[in-house]
């Protein structure tokens, strides 16, 4: 897997060493508020997630990256459910709350798009947030995602119901933003 290198964050194929990183991530629950599972509690949650990350990885149905700055890992943007033949992927990101507000995850996740469209040549990419979500709603937008959907009632997490709004891109819209 390639690594990427934007300005100020790169994205680096993450190894079982990146466990404790993947759980103060994955466990704070902050960061973790609209996602569609509840906040990590043990380390062997994170350890799981690279071990399933890496071995889809060398099957090519997923494509997971660390956020790195300054040698340190300060998330994840993943490429999932990532189908070549079809010409097609969702794209999953997730940043230390330290981070938030410094234009660091559209960075992020303007590299990975730029790998989707111009490497893999992927012609779409999908992405599912909690409409609840602005921040997230607001990259996705300045990204060039387009909203396509909304799904009600579609995920229960840790006993609470929440919608779904779908966005979409697509490789002839995307102008490396």
């Amino acid at each position: 897997m390639e690594t990427l290198t934007g300005e100020r964050v790169g994205l680096r194929t993450m190894t079982p060493e990146d466990a404790p990183a993947i759980f103060a991530l994955f466990s704070d629950p902050e960061a973790m508020r609209y996602w569609s599972y509840p906040p990590y509690t043990e380390l062997k949650q994170a350890e799981a997630r690279l071990a399933r990350d890496i071995a889809g990885a060398a099957e090519s149905v997923v494509l997971p990256w660390g956020i790195e700055q300054d040698g340190t890992l300060i998330g994840t943007v993943t490429l999932h459910d990532l189908n070549l033949s079809g010409g097609r992927a969702e794209l999953g990101y997730l940043l230390a709350k330290s981070r938030w507000g410094q234009g660091l995850a559209q960075e992020a996740v303007g590299l990975a798009i730029d790998h989707a469209f111009s490497t893999l040549g992927l012609r779409r990419l999908e992405a599912d947030i909690d409409p609840r979500n602005l921040a997230s709603q607001k990259l996705l937008e300045r990204l060039g995602f387009v909203r396509e959907g909304y799904l009600r009632e579609r995920w229960c997490v840790a006993g609470e119901v929440t919608d779904t709004a779908l966005y979409g891109l697509l490789a002839r819209e995307w102008s490396s933003k």
